[in-house]
C-alpha cells in the first residue's frame, strides 16, 4: 500500500487525482485563515479519505470521483450549502457513504481481513452485505461526531432526530448502490486483483 502511495503519477488522470489531494490539503489552511478553526477541522476531516484511494491503488476515475465527492461534502459545510438546499444533505450523505464504505472494504481486503471481491468463489452477497454494514456504521459514527460538535463546540451544527435518521438511511442506500459495483465489477475500481486472505486461499484450493 505504501508503494502505491509513493508511486509517481504516470497519466493525466492520475495527476488530476493527485491535484485534488493537494487542493484538499491546501484547503485546510485556506479554511483556517478565512473561516476559522471549526471549518478548518471539517475540511481536515476529509483528508484521510482523500489519501486512501492512492494507498489502495484505485483506478484514477474512481480516485478522482471519491476525492471530489469528499471535497464537495467538506466545503458544503463551510459555505452552508446544506442549509440552502434541503436535498443536498441527502445526496452528499449517499455519495460519501458509498465512497467510504467501498474504500473500507478494499482496505480490509488488502489486509486479508475480508475476502477480496476478485477472489474465485467469492459471491456478490458477502461483499454487498459487509459494505452496506460499513456504510451504516460510518454514518452512525458521523452522526455521533455531529452530535458532539453541536453539544460541546457550537450550536451552529444542525442536529435533529429526523435529520440523523434521514442521513443514516441515505448513507445506507448510497453504500448499497456503490457496493453492487464493488461486487459485480471490481475490475472497474481496481487495476489488479487484491491479495487473497488465507481463508479464501484455502477455500479456493479445495
Amino acid at each position: 500500500m505504501i508503494d502505491n502511495f509513493l508511486r509517481p503519477a504516470e497519466t493525466a488522470s492520475e495527476m488530476w487525482a493527485d491535484a485534488l489531494r493537494v487542493l484538499g490539503t491546501a484547503g485546510v489552511v485556506v479554511a483556517l485563515l478565512l473561516h476559522g478553526l471549526t471549518d478548518a477541522a471539517i475540511v481536515a476531516f476529509a483528508l484521510p479519505g482523500l489519501m486512501l484511494p492512492r494507498f489502495i491503488g484505485m483506478r484514477p476515475w474512481a480516485d478522482t470521483a471519491i476525492s471530489a465527492t469528499l471535497l464537495v461534502a467538506a466545503w458544503s459545510n463551510v459555505f452552508d450549502v446544506y442549509a440552502q438546499i434541503w436535498w443536498w444533505d441527502i445526496v452528499v450523505h449517499a455519495l460519501c457513504a458509498g465512497s467510504l464504505a467501498t474504500m473500507t472494504y478494499l482496505v480490509l481486503a488488502h489486509k486479508g481481513i475480508v475476502p477480496s471481491p476478485t477472489t474465485p468463489g467469492v459471491g456478490a452477497v458477502g461483499p454487498v452485505v459487509l459494505t452496506v454494514a460499513f456504510g451504516l456504521a460510518l454514518g452512525a459514527v458521523w452522526e455521533m461526531i455531529e452530535w458532539f460538535g453541536h453539544a460541546y463546540l457550537t450550536e451552529e451544527i444542525f442536529v435533529t432526530l429526523d435529520d440523523t435518521i434521514g442521513d443514516m438511511a441515505a448513507g445506507g442506500l448510497g453504500a448499497l448502490c456503490a457496493d453492487v459495483l464493488l461486487a459485480y465489477g471490481p475490475q472497474l475500481l481496481m487495476p489488479t486483483a487484491l491479495p487473497m486472505s488465507e481463508s479464501s486461499e484455502s477455500t479456493s484450493s479445495r
